[in-house]
């Protein structure tokens, strides 16, 4: 099969499908790899060295998309969707039900489009996690950037142990793995971090990880009593294939004092903080009512090395899957697909 991979064109995107070595692996299976030129610049991967392991640079976009096989990281962008043919393969980071343009131009190229955030192996999303893990710890890291005075923050220092007077309040909103990450990562900051969640099983496995962490099933009651002294607020609630449920009313986000920092995870879901707007890497935080937002939609391009490695080896397993013809009869290919000639495969985006 021709496999391509393009170049990333959402707002410094840097990662890339991808790595060589996984590219590599691909043609002596027998494929055949196009890669478009500087695709891989941004990880660290030059263009010499994919074509060490075999494969094709192409300068043309059109060229790309030529390919029976298309994988990408994010969502394709307007000149992508153009290029897109009846009957060919996309597999990437799709998150339909928060771009319904997308979904609509897939629908009508009468693509097989395939999402990583939805393929299911015992109950778990093994693509979605490993950029998941990513999100966590850089939400983190951008509450405490923005919690400096310099960003209009409050001038808070999340953490350190000496600090006797204010060690810093985190509050996160869901226990999967991003807000994991995030819990585990603030407290190991020495944060004081609490955790809600509606699964006490969630809850129960994140506590046996850091029994420092103070963690709850979801009580609107008590996190409301919260708000008024929480530095940061972490939003990570995933519904699989969904909209996010808004589980922080505007209202709520009003209880915050001045200075203090929103980071919604979700947003690329549509975020589950209420009235939030999702932000880029070019510009990651907006004020509003002495607040800062934060909902960069791929938060883990920040870190485009790490997040591509860790990436290209979830993938590769279903890639080659896919390569060799296995959709038909491999379920969980099949949980994976969105759309499919022209009509809604995944139930989540019935109602999209």
């Amino acid at each position: 099969m021709k496999i391509a991979i393009p170049r990333e064109r959402k707002t410094l995107e840097g990662r890339v499908a991808l790595t060589p070595d996984a590219v590599e692996l691909l043609i002596k299976a027998g494929h055949e790899l196009i890669l478009e030129h500087d695709a891989g610049l941004n990880s660290g991967y030059q263009n010499q060295d994919y074509q060490a392991v075999g494969a094709k640079i192409v300068e043309n976009l059109a060229d790309v998309y030529q390919a029976d096989l298309i994988v990408k990281v994010k969502e394709p962008m307007p000149e992508e969707l153009a290029l897109l043919k009846p009957q060919q393969l996309l597999f990437c980071y799709l998150h339909l039900a928060a771009y319904p343009h997308v979904l609509t131009a897939l629908l009508q190229q009468q693509v097989t489009a395939l999402a990583f955030e939805t393929l299911t192996v015992n109950h778990r999303l093994p693509l979605l996690a490993p950029m998941s893990a990513v999100a966590g710890r850089i939400a983190v890291q951008l509450a405490i950037q923005y919690l400096q005075k310099n960003h209009q923050g409050a001038g808070v220092l999340l953490g350190g142990h000496f600090n006797i007077y204010h060690r810093g309040k985190v509050l996160v909103l869901g226990a999967g793995v991003a807000g994991s990450q995030a819990a585990l990562m603030a407290s190991a900051l020495g944060a004081e971090v609490f955790v809600f969640d509606k699964s006490l099983e969630a809850l129960d496995a994140l506590y046996q990880k850091d029994s420092n962490l103070q963690v709850q099933l979801f009580d609107e009651a008590k996190i409301t009593q919260l708000l008024p002294n929480i530095d940061a607020v972490i939003g990570a609630v995933l519904i699989k294939g969904a909209n996010a449920p808004k589980v922080l009313s505007i209202a709520q986000q009003q209880l915050l004092a001045k200075g203090r920092v929103i980071v919604d995870i979700a947003i690329d879901q549509g975020g589950c903080i209420e009235g939030i707007a999702a932000t880029d890497w070019q510009q990651p935080a907006y004020q509003k009512n002495g607040l800062s937002y934060i909902a960069v939609s791929n938060m883990p391009a920040a870190v485009p090395r790490t997040a591509t490695q860790l990436l290209s080896q979830a993938i590769t397993p279903y890639v080659l899957a896919l390569a060799n013809g296995k959709l038909a009869a491999d379920p969980v290919l099949q949980s994976a697909i969105a759309v499919q000639d022209g009509k809604i495969i995944h139930p989540a985006l019935q109602t999209a």
